[in-house]
């Protein structure tokens, strides 16, 4: 398998394909999966000609399963011990969920002042903060993520099982179409992970208040997110985010949910490739 170690002794697993001389493009992946649930985005930008690259979060997938650095500011440098290892030059990073948390600080702590990014995609993303507190008062209550945490370490599977099935794919809506495959493959990557680091990092993606790394982004960033997320709210993330960025712009997709990567590829995947070659 293809790893690095960081500064810390943790092994990240990574995937490279495509040509070396291509642009990259860095995709980073949503809780509690991994580097496969890009695999729909990868197979179509690398036959498109781009290098593409994924690695799976500490703690996450094939990663080292540590006890410690569950948190935004390990998983961003970890994204960056990736790109430095690579030399990854003029790169496109996109982040789904919590990896649009991770992509964000690493764009404005690494890879702005490294002159590594061209551009940034976030996708359902966490940013800017997704608890309720006083200065964010559209936030949902820290009783959901306390909900989260009980669930999971009750009977992690079940949890798993439940959120697929459920809000994560709008599976859960009238007339929706339901893969179980894709749930079957959700419920596998979350399995592959370490329950210690699925349970610190809901405080990771919940309680990171990332409104200073929007603010230092400068690079051409395109928010993408469903109206009907159910995991995690437009109102309360993309559409405040598009208002801290210098160079943002949302793009709302009428009806989509939360895992909108995975259900609605064929609409997505281009529009991807138009930011990118914009």
């Amino acid at each position: 398998m293809s790893t690095i170690t960081t500064s810390d002794g943790v092994q990240i697993f990574f995937k490279d394909w495509g040509p070396k001389s291509a642009q990259p493009l860095m995709f980073h992946h949503g809780w509690p999966l991994s580097s496969d649930d890009w695999d729909a985005q990868m197979l179509y930008f690398v036959n498109k000609g781009f290098r593409v690259i994924a690695h799976d979060r500490r703690g996450h997938g094939r990663s080292s399963q540590v006890s410690e650095g569950h948190d935004m500011d390990h998983y961003a440098a970890d994204a960056s011990a990736v790109a430095e290892h690579l030399d990854l030059r003029n790169a496109v990073h996109i982040g789904h969920s919590t990896g649009g948390g991770e992509a964000a600080r690493y764009v404005a702590k690494f890879g702005q002042p490294q002159g590594r990014v061209a551009k940034a995609v976030l996708v359902s993303a966490v940013p800017p903060l997704m608890v309720k507190t006083e200065a964010n008062p559209g936030g949902l209550p820290i009783e959901v993520f306390d909900g989260f945490r009980e669930a999971l370490a009750a009977n992690r599977a079940q949890f798993y099982v439940d959120v697929a099935a459920g809000p994560f794919y709008g599976f859960n809506r009238s007339g929706a179409k339901v893969s179980q495959g894709v749930i079957d493959n959700w419920w596998r990557q979350g399995m592959a992970g370490g329950a210690l680091a699925h349970y610190q990092g809901i405080k990771a993606f919940s309680e990171t208040d990332q409104t200073e790394d929007l603010k230092a982004i400068t690079v051409p960033t395109l928010l993408m997110h469903g109206d009907d997320d159910q995991i995690v709210p437009i109102d309360d993330a993309s559409r405040l985010a598009i208002k801290l960025l210098k160079n943002g712009t949302l793009k709302v997709y009428e009806g989509f949910p939360h895992g909108m990567l995975t259900t609605h590829g064929e609409i997505i995947n281009p529009d991807l490739l138009a930011f990118i070659k914009g």
